[in-house]
């Protein structure tokens, strides 16, 4: 029963994701306008962790100014669905017009010479058109990216083949490590998207920043794959030209990942993350709950002796802790 409702979800799903790719982006984007009204004003999708996202990142700016980067934020989440459903049956012409990349120049250089690259990107802009790099990329690289399955397996089916449209293929999480290491077996250079500004787990939680004003913990893995792989790291700076239209410029962190200090490529991917952040703050995904783990609470779930963090729920963590 449950499987024929996956089933028939997923076909009305596909259908209207299809149906609504065939519409031109002028209609698209008044679709788009209409659903700011009912996401951004009726619903107000998320917005108690928006504002609360921002007013803790932007502590300097006034009220006026947090809720024009709120509105901002909902008309750009918006035409990011719409951009995103378009992708489905957009041409590689117009996806060119709508993604332009510079700096590309550096990256295939190092392709020539057999050398991979790692690209940086955060959840800025509509991260999904830069799925088109291999429209732009020496064909001596094979571009990928890293993803999080979806736990349906026909919807994470129908989000690859998007995202594959154009040849750049997707590397799931768990599985990256050993990917990379095969194509570096084959001696095939590859470019591969690391979106790494996600809330890591508990116990892969080793390094904190300070990023938009929060102590916090981050991903570390991409770090030590790049280094232990020898790729050269690449931030992926995006910017909104206009509606619709983007740039990604790429800037060369290192060419010696593997002669860096722990944590330090990170530290700078961070920082330039917030720079790209201060500029078009509106362009960030601030729905998502990213600084839900706190150095307090690690610190209760730590385990000096075995250093291993605990899983428990936190309430059962005090409980103990208060017997001791």
């Amino acid at each position: 029963m449950k499987k024929g409702l996956s089933n028939i979800a997923y076909v009305l799903s596909y259908t209207f994701w299809y149906a609504m790719s065939l519409l031109p982006m002028s209609l698209l984007y008044v679709f788009s306008d209409c659903l700011y009204l009912l996401v951004g004003k009726l619903i107000g999708y998320r917005r108690k962790v928006i504002r609360k996202n921002l007013k803790e990142s932007f502590p300097d700016k006034d009220e006026a100014e947090l809720h024009r980067i709120e509105r901002g934020f909902y008309h750009y989440f918006c035409d990011y669905l719409v951009e995103t459903i378009k992708l489905l049956n957009m041409s590689e012409r117009e996806l060119r017009k709508r993604m332009i990349f510079t700096g590309i120049e550096q990256i295939n250089k190092l392709l020539d010479k057999g050398v991979s690259c790692a690209i940086y990107l955060g959840h800025y802009g509509n991260w999904e058109l830069i799925t088109s790099l291999p429209l732009w990329v020496s064909e001596k690289g094979q571009c990928c990216q890293v993803y999080h399955p979806l736990e349906n397996d026909r919807f994470d089916k129908l989000f690859r083949y998007v995202r594959e449209k154009h040849q750049s293929l997707c590397i799931p999480m768990a599985e990256t490590l050993r990917q990379v290491i095969s194509y570096r077996q084959k001696k095939q250079p590859i470019v591969i998207g690391y979106i790494s500004d996600q809330a890591p787990f508990w116990n892969n939680i080793h390094h904190w920043v300070d990023f938009l004003n929060h102590d916090t913990p981050v991903l570390t893995g991409s770090e030590r794959i790049i280094k232990k792989t020898g790729q050269a790291v690449f931030y992926g700076d995006v910017s909104r030209v206009s509606r619709g239209h983007y740039q990604c410029e790429f800037k060369l962190i290192t060419t010696e990942s593997a002669m860096y200090k722990d944590w330090k490529i990170t530290d700078e991917y961070f920082k330039l993350l917030q720079q790209t952040i201060h500029r078009q703050p509106e362009l960030y995904l601030w729905s998502h709950k990213r600084w839900k783990r706190t150095r307090e609470e690690f610190n209760l779930r730590y385990n000096a002796k075995t250093g291993r963090v605990s899983l428990e729920p936190l309430e059962e963590i005090i409980r103990k802790k208060d017997k001791q």
